[in-house]
């Protein structure tokens, strides 16, 4: 993909390191492997390096030039330990129970790697559930300043050129939130566009928050969850077109938007939609990806206070190596 090559380019320069902690499945080794050989960054691995480079001999893959960080053998184990105390003392997190965290989970130790600024960012997943990486990553790095809403954005690429950027547009939230409320809409928004900006460099982002209704065509609660979080986009005076609520072909259609919403500075041009829950979205992507070919890239993980991003368990091992790249660049 264009786009991906284009991110490796711009980072490689940069020196950035990307930890990828579960080493015993083969296509993190594999991608390690490819990421080293294409250096864009420097993969970091965690674990004991002599059984680490055993289970890379075990599948063929050369792991030359990645970095191996030991748990039991690191010079800032402590300080980790004494963070994760600092950051969940509320929760009766306790010294035995830091070290045991940091020593027996790899995702926390790698999501501690990432807060101390010992590496760039993670990806984790493809031999973790979602809820494990996201709690990791939620305990350990938190949520970026200003939001609290951890989230997902698809960017889909289709051959339809006159949707979207040419072609490309952006969904959320496709895979974290199954019923987000109003001001959690307002964030998705808001990180949806952070995330669009980074790795696509959209320079003019138009948000459609989504529903069933346009302009009042109807009335319901579900309809006034998204009014309600386009007024919240309102009042934070946000740096982004916005408008809502729209239906689906008033947003990306423009004959149909000058009927529908003709004063919408967004309606028929919109480049980021904003579904109303996790079934639409979820739904919405995968019947564009299937019925008109597009191609799919993520659901990339947004919100975060650090690029920490989860990877699919059906992952191949160069999914592996292009989120690491989107890792790399979020992290600039």
């Amino acid at each position: 993909m264009e786009l991906i090559q284009n991110l490796k380019a711009k980072v490689k320069p940069l020196g950035k390191k990307i930890v990828l902690p579960e080493y015993h499945d083969e296509r993190v080794l594999k991608a390690t492997e490819i990421i080293v050989k294409e250096g864009f960054c420097t993969p970091v691995l965690v674990g004991s390096p002599a059984e680490v480079e055993a289970k890379a001999k075990e599948v063929g893959a050369n792991i030359a030039g990645a970095e191996i960080i030991d748990p039991n053998n690191y010079d800032r184990f402590d300080e980790m330990v004494n963070t994760f105390v600092e950051l969940r003392a509320k929760k009766g997190m306790t010294p035995e129970k830091a070290e045991a965290t940091m020593k027996g989970d790899e995702l926390f130790f790698g999501a501690m790697l990432v807060r101390l600024g010992a590496v760039d960012g993670m990806v984790a997943g493809s031999a973790s559930p979602t809820a494990n990486v996201l709690r990791a990553a939620l305990q350990v790095v938190g949520t970026k300043p200003g939001l609290k809403t951890v989230s997902s954005a698809m960017f889909m690429f289709t051959d339809k050129k006159e949707y979207g950027d040419d072609g490309m547009l952006v969904f959320s939230d496709c895979g974290v939130l199954p019923n987000p409320t109003s001001e959690q809409l307002a964030d998705i928004a808001e990180s949806s566009v952070e995330k669009a900006r980074q790795i696509a460099e959209m320079a003019d982002p138009r948000v459609s928050m989504l529903s069933f209704s346009t302009k009042g065509s109807a009335s319901t609660p579900e309809v006034d969850k998204v009014v309600e979080a386009v007024n919240i986009l309102k009042e934070r005076n946000v740096d982004f077109k916005f408008d809502g609520e729209l239906q689906l072909d008033a947003s990306i259609v423009p004959s149909v938007a000058a009927k529908k919403a003709p004063e919408s500075h967004v309606a028929g041009k919109a480049n980021i939609l904003i579904f109303p829950d996790l079934q639409a979205a979820n739904i919405g992507y995968k019947l564009v990806q299937r019925f008109a070919g597009a191609d799919a890239l993520g659901p990339l993980i947004q919100g975060l206070a650090a690029p920490i991003h989860d990877l699919s368990r059906g992952c191949s091992a160069q999914d592996v190596v292009d989120v690491a790249a989107i890792a790399a660049v979020e992290s600039i």
